[in-house]
């Protein structure tokens, strides 16, 4: 099963090469975040996928959306708690042997004045996947570089939205719940990042971050086969992610 991550940031915007991805590479699953919209295109809504979408309320804003040519035993939107799944954030899909969760992070914001509200939603998910009875696939923009070498400047980004010491210790403490960084599984080294500021032509020059992930309970460890950056996509600042799972 061949399963993507893509922040679109903003799925109008994104749309021609969103179509092309999907003509392109064909996965099993793509999960959307950032997609901004209530209103999908028709030729989306075309598209031969189930589709489920789950857009905020505020208009033109982060949302999430899922589609997938394997069809759920469940599908769930948000986790029951009002000022996040108000935002279209969390879409946890069930199937036979595991769930899927895609999710769409808050960004704590450049003045930080966001952290709190980030740190709640990062511990009520946490919470909320401890409950499930079966594995979990988690992936999405989880808007925190994990490691210095998940970014291209850690020094003089410390402290700052998304390379917090208390995102990236809620981050270490995720994973130290029985979940693994599928991508860290397959490459060791830095220079591998997700997203790029449209700014200072970064994406060139490879200034970025590693900010989206795909992240296993470690019962699935040993089925993971791929884990990797389609870095040569472009459409958003964000690249997606892909995972090759055997389920």
């Amino acid at each position: 099963m061949k399963i993507v991550s893509w922040n679109v940031n903003g799925l109008r915007a994104c749309h021609d090469h969103f179509l092309r991805f999907i003509k392109n590479h064909k996965p099993d699953i793509i999960c959307l975040q950032e997609i901004k919209t209530k209103q999908i295109p028709i030729d989306i809504q075309t598209i031969k996928y189930i589709q489920y979408w789950f857009p905020a309320k505020k208009k033109g804003y982060a949302g999430t959306g899922v589609l997938t040519k394997i069809k759920p035993e469940s599908v769930k939107f948000g986790i029951g708690i009002k000022e996040f799944d108000d935002e279209g954030r969390i879409i946890t899909l069930e199937f036979k042997n595991f769930y899927l969760i895609n999710t769409y992070f808050p960004n704590s914001r450049r003045d930080l004045s966001r952290l709190k509200f980030k740190l709640k939603f990062d511990n009520e998910i946490l919470k909320y996947i401890r409950k499930l009875n079966k594995p979990v696939i988690i992936c999405g923009d989880f808007n925190v570089a994990h490691k210095e070498i998940d970014l291209a400047n850690p020094t003089s980004n410390r402290g700052h939205a998304g390379f917090t010491d208390e995102e990236r210790e809620w981050m270490t403490k995720f994973l130290s719940n029985g979940f693994i960084d599928t991508f860290r599984m397959f490459e060791k080294g830095k220079g591998h990042y997700t997203f790029w500021t449209y700014m200072f032509n970064a994406r060139k020059r490879n200034i970025g971050w590693r900010v989206d992930y795909f992240i296993v309970s470690k019962k699935l460890e040993d089925r993971i086969k791929r884990s990797w950056i389609f870095t040569r996509v472009h459409g958003s600042d964000h690249a997606p992610i892909g995972l090759e799972v055997k389920i």
